[in-house]
């Protein structure tokens, strides 16, 4: 057979890859076989390793880049973790507290001031009943609360000035490893 050109074509072209060949109409389609078969046995088919395999692990690479932060979802974030900072405060101040109380600290340095503060008419000044637990864990409650609300807005203006700043020059951009 030939075509316009002169040359002669085949009538059986072998298909490109990805192609079909034209199905028989007689059986059930056989997709092509990744590995070809020795003697025609597809079950017998062993597939061996590579010998030159190798022996460190490859490692797979790919360079991301934080190009915006939702300023919403770091709000709720940093709202969380100065919760859980402030009450970390709260209970590190009430042990601190009590260890200083069984040490008597407090007795010792409030007799000292009581002393140096006293005079004939009056005791002085009562150190012990200043800072005892309730009013010591109301001035930490007091400066947890400031410090969530502070927290909170510090962290949702940075990510405004952040997703402002990468407007500009593209943000940050990370280089993740996975290990095979």
């Amino acid at each position: 057979m030939t075509d316009t050109r002169g040359q002669q074509t085949q009538a059986a072209a072998s298909p490109l890859p990805g192609e079909r060949q034209p199905q028989q109409p007689g059986g059930p389609y056989h997709p092509p076989q990744a590995y070809q078969t020795q003697g025609g046995n597809a079950s017998a088919t062993v597939r061996r390793p590579r010998t030159g395999a190798r022996t460190t692990p490859r490692v797979r690479k790919a360079r991301l880049r934080v190009a915006k932060a939702d300023p919403w979802s770091v709000m709720k974030v940093s709202f969380l973790l100065s919760i859980a900072l402030g009450i970390c405060t709260i209970v590190a101040s009430a042990v601190l507290w009590m260890v200083m109380d069984a040490m008597g600290v407090f007795s010792t340095v409030g007799g000292t001031i009581s002393e140096a503060t006293g005079s004939n008419e009056s005791n002085g000044f009562d150190l012990q009943s200043f800072l005892s637990l309730p009013n010591v864990l109301l001035f930490t409650t007091v400066i947890a609360v400031i410090d969530v609300v502070l927290a909170t807005a510090l962290a949702t203006l940075g990510a405004f000035i952040y997703n402002l700043s990468a407007g500009f020059v593209g943000g940050v951009e990370l280089t993740l490893a996975e290990d095979e």
